[in-house]
């Protein structure tokens, strides 16, 4: 996200509040006379996120079915997620970096013409060993939607609107959760599971115009007029050439951001992958009828996404400091996960759905905030690369969920092990990053 640029052993400048910029009444009304094609670009990276978990979540609504066809069993299963998340882990660290080498406009555009062809790919897959195939490519290429949303933001947002934008992008997450239980049972009842990795895959290919269309940065786009330009740019410059990868790995920051991405991520991963098999399993749903709870929970978990971006920026705008607004609102999310615990006991169908969808909100809230976090900490230059070694460390986390809950399915048939580890998951997480980035200073880049 974007180019302000700083010089090596700089302090980088943007500063540890966003709320001196707001109690200036002119800035806060700057928004108003700028324009709003920054938010057009919002939406791209909202729909691109939605067909990015679209194609993740094809596997876990398919998984009974699957399971049927191809003779699997939980630790089959569980593999084919370990695949995807080591490809994942591999793609974040080398996709991030690619990212910022590329341009945001480049990198992602190939990124979603990568994973779009996996997606599809699993079409002609027919055995264990050539799923875990198309899982891999796939897992390797969805790598590149987060260090190039993450970075896209930087480019055209100023960092009081970060937040938001963030939370708004991050709601495709649900919204491709939502259209995918939806869709894809009806797809396979008609033309067979085949067909709803290839239609799931071709959409991305639609996006692609469009991006291609629309997206330039702020300052070469026609688009954008020069208040707008000027808005987007009203942060402190920042000014460095080139961040050095291995740079990243001394500073407290980027280990803030990598473990609450370790902690957090893999509960994200169980949601996407198991909770289908868990409503099936525990209250005896069918595949035709798994789409509505799913729905439910995701479309309160989307109104997580938006409201917990939207809650940091507004106690920045109320006068609190970035480090106070980014932890008060990880804290209550972090504490709206916690009754999660009770979900896999309780006997009630929808008990169980909103007590994970209130989960799932305080997740997406979190996540909001957390990725906000790399382009508080961190120059432009450097978000791609420290998004894409925090997701490294997510994918790690989510390789270590999927062998824990195959083995604990496999062993006992309970979930009741993984919705514990999920109610505790973000205290952790929260008391961590106060732990390494007590004020959540700006990194000093050498």
């Amino acid at each position: 996200m974007t180019d302000p640029i700083s010089r090596p052993g700089v302090l980088v400048t943007p500063t540890n509040s966003e709320s001196s910029a707001t109690h200036n009444p002119p800035q806060r009304n700057a928004s108003s006379k700028a324009g709003y094609f920054r938010w057009v670009i919002c939406a791209l990276l909202l729909f691109g996120t939605t067909k990015n978990y679209m194609d993740r979540q094809v596997l876990g609504v398919l998984k009974t079915t699957l399971q049927h066809d191809l003779g699997w069993n939980e630790i089959d299963y569980s593999n084919l997620v370990f695949a995807f998340q080591a490809a994942y882990a591999v793609g974040m660290l080398l996709v991030g970096r690619l990212i910022d080498r590329l341009g945001t406009r480049l990198g992602y555009a190939l990124a979603m013409a990568f994973w779009s062809v996996a997606s599809m790919g699993h079409a002609v897959a027919s055995s264990l060993t050539s799923f875990v195939i198309a899982r891999s490519a796939l897992g390797f290429g969805e790598a590149g939607v987060f260090p190039a949303s993450i970075k896209c933001v930087a480019e055209w947002f100023p960092k009081k609107e970060r937040a938001l934008a963030t939370g708004i992008f991050n709601a495709g997450t649900n919204a491709g959760a939502i259209v995918t239980p939806l869709v894809v049972p009806w797809i396979t009842m008609y033309w067979g599971w085949q067909w709803a990795f290839v239609i799931t895959g071709a959409l991305g290919f639609v996006w692609l115009i469009f991006w291609l269309l629309l997206y330039r940065k702020p300052e070469e786009h026609s688009r954008v007029c020069k208040a707008e330009l000027d808005y987007i740019r009203s942060d402190p410059a920042e000014s460095v050439a080139k961040v050095k990868w291995i740079s990243l790995f001394p500073h407290r920051q980027t280990w803030a951001f990598v473990t609450g991405k370790f902690m957090i991520d893999p509960i994200w991963w169980f949601y996407l992958f198991w909770v289908p098999d868990f409503l099936q399993r525990r209250h005896g749903l069918s595949l035709m009828k798994i789409g509505v709870p799913i729905m439910v929970i995701y479309v309160i978990s989307d109104v997580g996404s938006v409201a917990g971006g939207w809650l940091s920026s507004w106690l920045i705008k109320r006068g609190k400091s970035v480090n106070a607004a980014r932890k008060i609102t990880m804290l209550l999310c972090a504490c709206s996960v916690v009754p999660i615990v009770f979900a896999y006991r309780t006997e009630s169908m929808w008990e169980a759905v909103l007590l994970i969808g209130l989960a799932a909100a305080g997740h997406q809230g979190f996540s909001a905030n957390l990725f906000t976090l790399s382009s508080d900490l961190f120059p432009a230059k450097a978000v791609g690369s420290v998004v894409g070694i925090g997701g490294m460390a997510g994918a790690i986390g989510g390789m270590l969920i999927a062998k824990i809950v195959g083995y604990v399915l496999q062993w006992t048939g309970s979930y009741m092990v993984p919705f514990f580890i999920a109610g505790f998951a973000y205290l952790a997480a929260v008391a961590a990053i106060q732990v390494l980035s007590p004020k959540l200073e700006p990194a000093r880049i050498d």
